[in-house]
């Protein structure tokens, strides 16, 4: 079962890169995830030319899996002002019809978003236990970069809003011999806390009817993920959601949160596609 899955993710990383990887691309995204190491394996494998591109990771991990394929990284800070991604790559941990996505699993959404809202397309890959009808259905947390001295602060704010028992992430792999085990710090140095919340409802249960201001705890993905962001402290929302890159660009912007296509490995070995609406 294990090999079928692999295999599964491994063709939808190649459906991606050849449906969607843009000939003669410049700069390319590429976030980290066990799915996108198929992405740069079929980027690889495809006979692109790579010798002038240059690949934007969204964090210490996925920059080692460029590098340790042959590829040039160049962080994201250090591409020259105003340059325009010409796609990236990033998986998720939950996507659900309207292709809205949470990420921060892994602990980079900060340059996760970052990435992808400085691309002109973002192309999300991941398996089939990733895809939900909603946000919350089986991933139970959304994660939330915060400054460390804000923290306290933003748990008590989560709580207002509706989380049930918020928490900051702790390391791991704390150093053995320490007294209790310390925050997780991001590549920001900043906390991550992971709040859960009720089921997410999408535009359209809004739409029918369903109240997603935040009454009794259920909220529609936007509005929490606008209500979250106005708490002091936060630095970014682990929540992708809103236009995607082609959009943006219609109104004039750059890139967008929300990807145009997502990628699922499924169990069978098939690969389903899930495409933004126009």
């Amino acid at each position: 079962m294990t090999d079928l899955v692999e295999a599964a993710k491994r063709a939808a990383g190649q459906a991606a890169v050849k449906n969607h990887y843009p000939k003669d691309a410049k700069y390319v995204g590429i976030g980290s995830g066990s799915t996108i190491v198929y992405v740069v394996e079929a980027i690889k494998e495809s006979g692109i030319d790579t010798s002038q591109t240059k690949y934007v990771p969204t964090g210490y991990l996925s920059k080692q899996l460029i590098v340790n394929n042959g590829l040039t990284a160049v962080d994201f800070d250090s591409i020259p002002e105003g340059t325009v991604l010409d796609i990236a790559f990033d998986g998720a941990d939950e996507v659900d019809d309207d292709l809205n996505l949470i990420k921060g699993g892994g602990a980079c959404l900060f340059q996760e978003k970052i990435v992808a809202l400085q691309a002109k397309e973002f192309i999300c890959v991941a398996d089939s236990r990733k895809l939900q009808s909603r946000l919350l259905s089986n991933w139970k947390y959304i994660p939330i970069e915060v400054a460390p001295i804000a923290a306290s602060r933003v748990l008590g704010a989560l709580k207002e809003l509706g989380s049930i028992s918020p928490a900051i992430r702790l390391n791991p792999t704390a150093l053995d011999g320490a007294p209790k085990p310390t925050p997780l710090k991001t590549d920001q140095a900043f906390h991550l806390i992971d709040a859960p919340f009720k089921t997410l409802l999408t535009k359209a249960d809004v739409a029918a009817g369903q109240e997603g201001t935040g009454k009794d705890g259920v909220w529609e993905v936007e509005a929490l993920s606008r209500a979250i962001k106005q708490i002091p402290g936060v630095l970014d929302v682990g929540i992708f959601s809103g236009e995607t890159g082609p959009q943006a660009q219609a109104r004039g912007g750059t890139g967008g949160q929300k990807p145009v296509a997502a990628y699922f490995g499924m169990p069978d070995g098939s690969v389903s596609v899930r495409k933004a609406s126009a």
